[in-house]
C-alpha cells in the first residue's frame, strides 16, 4: 500500500512537471524499483526490465501492464509451454468435437450395435461369395484330377492344355483363399473398431441419459 501511493505520488508530480506535460497524452509508465523506490518515465523504464511497469493514461489509470522482460532462453522456453498448452487445448476440443459426432451417430447401443452387426453381414457376404467360387473353382479341381490320373505313371504325357487348366486352378484358389483371410482380418478390425468406440460412448451416454435426451 505505500509503495502504491509512493508510485501515485511521484506519477502525479510527474504530470505536473513539464515533461509529464508533454507525454501526458502518450502515457506514462511507472514502476517501483529496489527498495520501494517508485520511478516513473515516459517510456518504458530500463531500471524495471525485471518486473512489472505499468502504463497510465493522463487521469493516472493503468492502460496496460508490462510483465518482466525475458531473456531469449526465458522466451523460447515461455513460446514452447505456450504452443504446448494450445495443442493440448486444440486436441481436446477436437476429441470433444469427435465425442458429439460419436454421440449423435450413436444415441444408444441400440443403434451401435445395429450398425456393427451390418458392417458385419456385409463382410460375410463378401466371403460367401468367395467360398462359393472357391466351391466351384475345387469341383473344377476334381475333374482335372479324374483326367489327370490317366498320366499317373507318365505325368510327362498329360495335354498342355490340361496342365494349364490345372495351374491356373491353383493359383485361382490360392487368390480366393487369400482374399477370404483378407476378409476375416477385415472382420477382426471391424471388432476392434466397435469396441474401441464402445469404450468411448459408454461414460457419454449416461449423462446423456441423465439429462433426459431422447432415444433415437
Amino acid at each position: 500500500m505505500q509503495g502504491w501511493l509512493r508510485t501515485s505520488s511521484a506519477f502525479v508530480i510527474f504530470l505536473a512537471s513539464p515533461l509529464g506535460t508533454t507525454w501526458a497524452q502518450q502515457g506514462i509508465y511507472t514502476c517501483t524499483a529496489d527498495k520501494g523506490r517508485a520511478i516513473t518515465s515516459d517510456r518504458p523504464i530500463a531500471e524495471c526490465l525485471d518486473r512489472e511497469q505499468h502504463e497510465r493514461n493522463p487521469s493516472g489509470t493503468v492502460r496496460r501492464t508490462i510483465g518482466p522482460s525475458l531473456t531469449a532462453p526465458e522466451r523460447a522456453a515461455l513460446e514452447a509451454r505456450e504452443r504446448q498448452a494450445a495443442q493440448k487445448q486444440a486436441r481436446i476440443a477436437e476429441e470433444r468435437r469427435r465425442e458429439r459426432a460419436l454421440l449423435v451417430r450413436y444415441p444408444n447401443q441400440a443403434a451401435h450395435d445395429k450398425e456393427r452387426a451390418e458392417a458385419l453381414q456385409q463382410v460375410d457376404a463378401v466371403i460367401q461369395a468367395a467360398q462359393k467360387r472357391v466351391d466351384q473353382l475345387l469341383a473344377q479341381r476334381q475333374r482335372i484330377d479324374a483326367e489327370l490320373e490317366f498320366y499317373l505313371k507318365d505325368p510327362s504325357k498329360a495335354p498342355p492344355e490340361l496342365k494349364r487348366q490345372a495351374e491356373d486352378n491353383t493359383q485361382s484358389l490360392n487368390v480366393q483363399k487369400r482374399f477370404i483371410a483378407d476378409q476375416d482380418s477385415e472382420k477382426k478390425r471391424i471388432q476392434a473398431r466397435f469396441d474401441a468406440e464402445l469404450a468411448k460412448l459408454r461414460p457419454l451416454w449416461v449423462p446423456a441419459a441423465a439429462a433426459g435426451l431422447p432415444a433415437r
